[in-house]
């Protein structure tokens, strides 16, 4: 609820932060995360490039079918608007964050079943790692030309994937815990690939220095933010 009063009136400024937690998400979270699980390393890296053609070719199909439906439309359209209309960071941040709910879910499933206290200490741990990533995403969807309501309903169904991942990985732990580096590796393909691609040049566009220190500024604020909760957990 904060986020959808307060910083969905600073949707430019909290987009520096979004980068910030994605990345240091994906980079110091997520991928150190799957590659410690003991899985194929020349599979992971393997998951990794597939994900990111895959939200590359996500985008392109956002982009072409957009171009498609403005087509001979008659109207003059903005620097910027397609890629606002389209909102395909948007739906690709939802299927990243969609993955990596559902195996927050199986992780959480797998600390109950091995002990109940380890499964509320890793559920709490889970819950203050997902508030500012949940915030960082809402921002995104915003940016991306989602209305409000629809980025907090997009954004619980979201969440809701915690829930099946839960279910899933409670009654088929063994073949579940198999695949949860390769999600988790998978998710981060999508956060990397929404930052770098997306966000980050939109954020070069003003170049000046009293719109560069605030972006740094709060890009490190994202980084510190998951630094200190995943250092806690």
């Amino acid at each position: 609820m904060f986020s959808f009063t307060l910083l969905s009136k600073m949707v430019e400024r909290m987009v520096s932060l979004s980068v910030g937690i994605m990345l240091s998400t994906a980079l110091l979270h997520a991928l150190p995360e799957a590659f410690d699980s003991g899985a194929d390393t020349h599979k992971l890296f393997a998951t990794l490039l597939a994900g990111l053609l895959a939200f590359f070719l996500l985008e392109k199909l956002a982009i072409l079918r957009h171009s498609h439906h403005h087509e001979g439309d008659g109207h003059h359209h903005a620097h910027g608007h397609d890629a606002r209309e389209a909102g395909k960071s948007g739906w690709m941040i939802l299927i990243g964050d969609g993955m990596h709910n559902f195996t927050d879910g199986i992780l959480i499933a797998a600390a109950f079943l091995a002990n109940p206290e380890l499964g509320i200490i890793t559920g709490l741990a889970i819950i203050a790692h997902e508030i500012p990533q949940e915030i960082g995403d809402f921002i995104v969807l915003l940016n991306a030309g989602f209305s409000r309501r629809r980025a907090y309903v997009f954004n619980l169904l979201c969440s809701l994937m915690a829930v099946a991942g839960g279910l899933i990985g409670y009654y088929t732990l063994d073949q579940a815990n198999g695949l949860i580096p390769y999600v988790l590796v998978f998710a981060s393909s999508g956060f990397l690939y929404i930052a770098v691609s997306d966000l980050m040049p939109q954020m070069q566009r003003r170049a000046t220095v009293r719109e560069s220190v605030p972006q740094v500024l709060l890009i490190g604020l994202g980084v510190l933010i998951v630094v200190f909760l995943t250092g806690a957990h």
